[in-house]
């Protein structure tokens, strides 16, 4: 039975044309078209789709606000399409938070000429995300109350309302509360698991779930942490100026888009900008490198090339963590740390929006801890401070 699909946009065109790529891929079938988020709301608890694309700005009811309505009554995974601006990152961010599980970007041209890679791109993240539903949580059984219509939700949403508090982020709707793994039902007195070596930093990539994920693991964090850390969450350009700045908000620890020659320093994390990557030097007390993109790499940045980089620049000194995500980039990095003596550590099945990443990393027999979403953060405090 091919994974159905609602389609959620204003565009008339666009409707149509991603109607018409979706419907290509034989396990793949629009059941729906909405053309605000009022009419996805409905059709949504009508047609109860498999997965749903959604646009942001859209008149009677904007995308962000159609998503809490729809995880409030039936969670759903959600395929946000996204402006590749500054405002659009945002707008993206809230829509995470909100409860969409991954965003692509909204190129009109792609569309109009039905771009081979967008359509592989599109094919392989609808069935995936679409997968990805048996992690979702249980509905709230409180809907969400109905709000008067509005051309856009980003300065009401609970999102921003936690950036301007410095309140602590709930765990995205998309992680499921389970708390099968061994490893989450130990306490602390009775796991004896400690780190070999004392990191002198601390590196985390991840990528679909990343942005949720990596704001709970940093809001545990207090602010004389002591290890600089470097993040990788696979975004592109524009939007990771935007999710430092979010994060800085949220956490106690400081957060920013890492530049060229910025010096690490404890308690401070630098994210590797988009479409660049990120390497470590340890010349002046130890700095980034932020270096152009290269077509021969994959993701821009790419984690394996960040640990990598930790490995040759720190050896046995480095505390690697491997959030959710799609693919498996990260994983030859870790199996240089390891080869080197560091520390790694990888995000449990079952809090994983995908589990792709930490599962490469754990088969591969890299991982020293095993951890649930909620566990990787109050674990970092007790082992390193």
């Amino acid at each position: 039975m091919p994974v159905r699909v609602l389609v959620v946009d204003d565009s008339n065109f666009f409707q149509h044309r991603l109607k018409d790529i979706i419907n290509e891929h034989p396990d793949l079938k629009v059941i729906g078209i909405a053309s605000n988020g009022r009419e996805a709301v409905e059709k949504a608890a009508e047609l109860k789709p498999d997965i749903i694309t959604m646009d942001f700005e859209m008149p009677v009811m904007d995308g962000v606000t159609a998503i809490k309505h729809i995880m409030a009554n039936r969670k759903v995974p959600i395929l946000m399409f996204s402006s590749l601006t500054y405002e659009g990152a945002k707008i993206t961010l809230d829509a995470l938070a909100a409860g969409a599980l991954d965003f692509i970007p909204k190129d009109f041209a792609e569309v109009s000429r039905s771009s081979e890679a967008l359509k592989k791109k599109l094919h392989e993240r609808l069935i995936t995300l679409a997968g990805a539903s048996a992690r979702l949580a249980p509905a709230s059984p409180t809907p969400v109350a109905d709000p008067k219509p509005t051309a856009s939700a980003t300065t009401t949403s609970a999102a921003t309302t936690h950036l301007r508090t410095n309140a602590p982020v709930a765990s995205s709707p998309a992680i499921a509360k389970t708390s099968g793994s061994v490893d989450d039902n130990k306490s602390a007195a009775t796991d004896n698991y400690r780190l070999k070596n004392k990191p002198k930093i601390l590196v985390i990539g991840a990528s679909t779930g990343g942005p949720v994920a990596l704001a709970e693991v940093l809001i545990a964090l207090p602010a004389n942490f002591p290890l600089p850390i470097v993040l990788v969450q696979h975004m592109p350009e524009n939007f990771t100026k935007a999710f430092a700045e979010r994060l800085n908000k949220q956490c106690k620890i400081q957060v920013r888009e890492a530049v060229d020659g910025d010096q690490l320093q404890p308690g401070l994390a630098l994210l590797a900008p988009g479409g660049k990557q990120l390497m470590l030097d340890k010349r002046n007390g130890g700095s980034v490198r932020v270096l152009p993109d290269d077509d021969r790499v994959t993701y821009k940045p790419s984690l394996d090339i960040t640990f990598g980089s930790a490995a040759n620049t720190y050896a046995d000194k480095v505390l690697g963590v491997v959030l959710t995500g799609m693919g498996s980039d990260g994983c030859k990095g870790a199996g240089l740390l390891k080869q080197c003596g560091s520390s790694l550590w990888s995000q449990d099945e079952a809090s994983c929006v995908i589990y792709g990443m930490p599962m490469a990393v754990a088969r591969a027999g890299f991982s020293d801890k095993v951890l649930s979403l909620k566990e990787i953060g109050p674990r970092l405090v007790r082992e390193v401070m």
